[in-house]
């Protein structure tokens, strides 16, 4: 999940001590814009740039692309992964502003196209972005099973290979949760499918929010975590995303 990143810092090092040998033009601090135009021209490497703004602290500017968050000096000559803290609150800056650029409109998700899942008094609600054969996605659902009181939405992800059968049989089983829920934690599966699926409008819906991989959690407050988490802190989240 991390090796793009990687990947990009370690071009954009190479770059950044290029640039230090060149000649930025001047620009008038609270101009984001000519940061951006700069980013975009010296450094392609980065992708889409969809906005440059003031960070309003150590001088920096946010640079936001289509799922990360990273901070740039005036002269667009250096980038920054990572968190910054004010340690005045123990506040992290980095991610409360994250969760405002990226976050997802929960409400809005197209939930007819998901497998629900009611447990307990089903207050709290989760969307996932799953895979059967993604391995990470088997340990969740295990977790999961030691979370009550939640209403799940499994928006069945076929990205790898083998995937798509799997999940048409699911949607075309009688019982779907009970369908699904064998396939993951019992690795039974279920009979093969021939009805009509939304596989393909899941798999657009997962592109337009920039789902790369699975699982993907989103919680009620439109945060999202990509990966597994234990049972103790998907609880912490759960509460935290239905307290905001």
């Amino acid at each position: 999940m991390f090796r793009p990143l990687l990947l990009l810092l370690a071009a954009l090092t190479c770059s950044c001590a290029y640039a230090g040998e060149t000649k930025s033009p001047a620009i008038h601090r609270g101009d984001p814009s000519a940061v951006k135009d700069m980013l975009q021209k010296n450094y392609p490497q980065i992708g889409k740039i969809e906005k440059v703004n003031n960070a309003n602290f150590l001088g920096l500017y946010e640079v936001v692309t289509s799922d990360q968050l990273f901070y740039t000096d005036e002269k667009a000559q250096y980038l920054i992964n990572g968190s910054i803290y004010d340690l005045k609150t123990m506040r992290n800056l980095t991610e409360e502003r994250s969760r405002q650029l990226f976050a997802i409109d929960f409400n809005g998700l197209p939930f007819e196209l998901a497998v629900k899942k009611v447990k307990g008094n089903g207050k709290r609600k989760l969307a996932i972005f799953e895979d059967p054969n993604c391995g990470f996605c088997k340990r969740l659902e295990k977790e999961l099973v030691d979370v009550s009181d939640v209403t799940l939405y499994f928006f069945l992800y076929p990205i790898f290979s083998g995937s798509a059968e799997k999940v048409n049989a699911v949607w075309c089983s009688k019982d779907q949760v009970k369908a699904w829920d064998d396939l993951m934690l019992n690795n039974v599966q279920p009979p093969v499918g021939t009805c009509d699926t939304p596989s393909a409008k899941v798999l657009e819906l997962g592109r337009r929010l920039n789902v790369t991989g699975t699982p993907t959690l989103i919680f009620t407050d439109g945060s999202r975590i990509p990966g597994f988490l234990p049972a103790a802190e998907l609880e912490k989240a759960l509460n935290g995303a239905a307290g905001r």
